[in-house]
């Protein structure tokens, strides 16, 4: 029996312990199920296999801050897959900004919509395919090795 209130006990005090040791800045958990999280993580999605097509068409391409951008305009050869790209733009971009938003507030608020934005933009940039395109801070496109 005492054996079990010392593991209750140490079991207790050790988030304590660990918490007083955490360094001073939060660590942001980008995995958070939060339910503003859960439902525009599955509209990012549902959408994501629309745009895997223009990823590997060279069409689109992440920008700097991990946003969705029309990279060469050439290869849109008629009105309707200008409209289909334009319009799957307008959508995975507000959303992908609304998850940076869900994950601040569950993390405290708009103060940390900066680092939360940061973070998502170089894992969205990491998760990419290699020889999908990827727009650099000057603005000049490469193809992730």
């Amino acid at each position: 029996m005492k054996r079990l209130l010392l593991a209750l006990a140490a079991a207790t005090l050790l988030p304590l312990s660990a918490q007083a040791a955490a360094p001073a800045t939060e660590q942001i958990n980008l995995d958070i199920g939060t339910p503003p999280v859960i439902v525009v993580r599955h509209a990012l999605t549902q959408r994501q296999s629309r745009l895997v097509r223009f990823y590997e068409a060279g069409v689109m391409g992440l920008d700097i801050d991990g946003m969705v951008k029309i990279r060469d305009r050439s290869k849109l050869h008629n009105l309707a897959l200008q409209q289909a790209a334009e319009k799957l733009i307008d959508q995975e971009n507000p959303d992908r900004m609304s998850l940076i938003y869900a994950i601040a507030e569950a993390h405290g608020g708009k103060d940390k919509i900066p680092l939360v934005k940061e973070m998502m933009a170089k894992r969205w940039r990491q998760e990419f395919k290699s020889g999908w395109w990827l727009e650099d801070e000057k603005g000049n496109w490469s193809q992730k090795p």
